[in-house]
């Protein structure tokens, strides 16, 4: 399908031809050849992630394996897909895996059926091939706005994230930024069809799926407003993954509240941002000696609503800005537990845009030393998260 001329797919000049090319055959195809300095990028940072764990795995006699494979949430994604979820409500505290939305560990299961090896490591590689997807689909929605060079750079910044370890552990955060990503670019380019299709993927796979549906919905309804009346099923079908998993642990506990009781069994719920704020204040204004990785998590908070300020100011196109808003919504506006809110925040990558955009404009040498910096304190802090911060990332 063609993509259709609008305020959310900026035109650009077509590249003037150099002669004669390979012959098709022998070459990547097109699209992969235009994201491969991208996916070059990303790969070198997350793999100097992966040599700073393994050393600091090594010295302090961890396996990198099950640090990335079987830790924390992994385990409960892995659980799911041996044994299925919970029947019951119960009353234990973080208990319950109806929390835990079902795409995941589905795929895990299926793709374990038919490969060799452990769940757990099928898990893992099912994490790392969709960090590559997810990288060329952040790279697809900044070329598709401000050309090649700020697509590339906006997805090595997202592997260099504080927090960007996540992307090759058994977790949904890989997986999620990639439906993300593509549903975005589908909005961007009219694929209607493949922009619902991929916000429902994105309902079923994390709670903030919702943002995917709304920034889709929003996408499609203005489409409707310019006149395609097409574009009218993709506003109406992107939140059913969402709005599906929450009735059917519903109808699993057999209260119409079941998936929001089960998150208060998490201590999870909606409280406007107070406990954040409180959070913040604690942290940043009264502690004498916190915690370095509930610093980094508020540093991250408190940046990424400064970055959402810009890309108001720059005037993103709406189904972006309504992604990232809704994303920072859910995230600041919970009361449940603090730790995990930085990586909650992984896949807001249009957030990274100004970013992006100003290193694009700098000179190559002072963008490059950004970036350097960018990768090493990504790749040791991801080393202290997993083996010296004694919780969950």
């Amino acid at each position: 399908m063609s993509p259709v001329p609008s305020q959310l797919t900026p035109r650009r000049a077509v590249p003037a031809a150099r002669g004669p090319s390979p012959a098709p055959s022998r070459r990547l195809p097109r699209p992969l050849r235009q994201a491969a300095p991208a996916l070059l990028g990303y790969l070198a940072v997350r793999l100097l992630g992966l040599l700073v764990l393994a050393r600091w795995a090594h010295l302090r006699g961890h396996g990198v394996w099950p640090t990335l494979a079987t830790s924390w949430d992994s385990g409960w994604y892995l659980g799911i897909a041996d044994h299925g979820y919970d029947a019951e409500l119960g009353t234990r505290t973080n208990h319950n895996n109806l929390a835990f939305f079902p795409l995941y560990p589905v795929l895990v299961k299926a793709f374990a059926a038919v490969t060799p090896g452990s769940r757990a490591s099928v898990g893992l590689v099912l994490a790392w091939v969709c960090s590559l997807l997810a990288a060329w689909g952040v790279f697809a929605v900044g070329e598709r706005l401000h050309g090649r060079r700020t697509g590339t750079l906006l997805a090595v910044l997202w592997g260099a994230t504080p927090v960007a370890l996540v992307q090759w552990m058994g977790y949904t955060e890989s997986l999620f930024t990639a439906l993300a990503a593509w549903a975005l670019y589908a909005v961007l380019t009219g694929r209607w069809a493949w922009a619902a299709g991929l916000a429902v993927a994105a309902g079923l796979t994390r709670p903030t799926g919702v943002a995917v549906a709304a920034a889709v919905a929003a996408g499609a309804l203005l489409a409707v407003r310019r006149g395609e009346r097409r574009a009218l099923p993709a506003a109406l079908a992107a939140p059913l993954g969402w709005l599906g998993y929450v009735a059917w642990v519903g109808v699993r506990l057999g209260r119409w509240d079941g998936y929001f009781a089960v998150q208060r069994t998490w201590t999870n719920q909606w409280d406007g941002g107070a406990e954040t704020l409180r959070q913040l204040r604690e942290l940043l204004v009264y502690a004498r000696h916190p915690h370095l990785f509930l610093v980094v998590v508020s540093v991250v908070l408190v940046v990424s609503a400064g970055l959402f300020l810009l890309c108001l100011a720059d005037r993103q196109p709406l189904p972006l800005l309504v992604f990232s808003g809704v994303l920072l919504l859910v995230v600041l506006g919970s009361g449940g537990v603090y730790f995990p809110r930085a990586r909650f925040l992984v896949p807001g990558f249009p957030l990274l845009l100004p970013v992006a955009l100003a290193l694009a404009r700098a000179r190559r040498p002072a963008a490059g030393l950004v970036l350097a910096g960018a990768a090493l304190s990504s790749a040791w802090l991801g080393g202290y998260m997993l083996l010296v911060w004694p919780g969950p990332p």
